[in-house]
């Protein structure tokens, strides 16, 4: 187990399995290369992909098959070589979820695709227009809502 730093959690404990590594970040984060994948709950689809040098950087994401079970991505020999696997066999999919409005969204178009056994990932960049960066996955429960009214005595 590895401590880490986060701002949502303050520190917290990671089993080294936990541990992924983008050697050429994601977009918009060159330079943060390695990861925590923390569970947000027991039974739940979601994770928090935390950078392990940044508390304060930190994304939800999740298999996109759970909420659009026709998802597929055609990812090149070259990417796939790029994290050490020759097929799709022993992959993993995660995409980055977004909260807009009282919708979940996933960037479909910007998969995660990671090699389960070394935990090396790499970000791809889709050109399949049935896929978009803020495709629904879900419409939260309004419990989970924020409300822009509160009530006062």
């Amino acid at each position: 187990m590895i401590t880490i730093q986060t701002s949502r959690f303050g520190g917290i404990e990671v089993d080294d399995q936990r541990f992924l590594n983008f050697p050429k970040g994601l977009l918009g984060f060159p330079d943060d290369k390695e990861y925590a994948l923390i569970q947000t709950g027991e039974d739940s689809a979601f994770y928090w992909m935390q950078a392990v040098h940044r508390p304060e950087l930190a994304f939800v994401v999740c298999d996109p098959r759970l909420f659009v079970p026709d998802y597929r991505v055609a990812i090149k020999s070259d990417d796939l070589a790029q994290i050490g696997l020759a097929d799709t066999n022993g992959s993993q999919v995660f995409v980055v979820v977004n909260k807009v409005d009282d919708m979940l969204t996933g960037n479909l178009q910007g998969p995660l695709v990671i090699n389960i056994a070394t935990r090396v990932g790499k970000q791809l960049v889709l050109s399949d227009k049935r896929y978009s960066t803020r495709h629904p996955l879900m419409r939260l429960p309004s419990s989970k809502r924020e409300s822009a009214v509160t009530k006062t005595a």
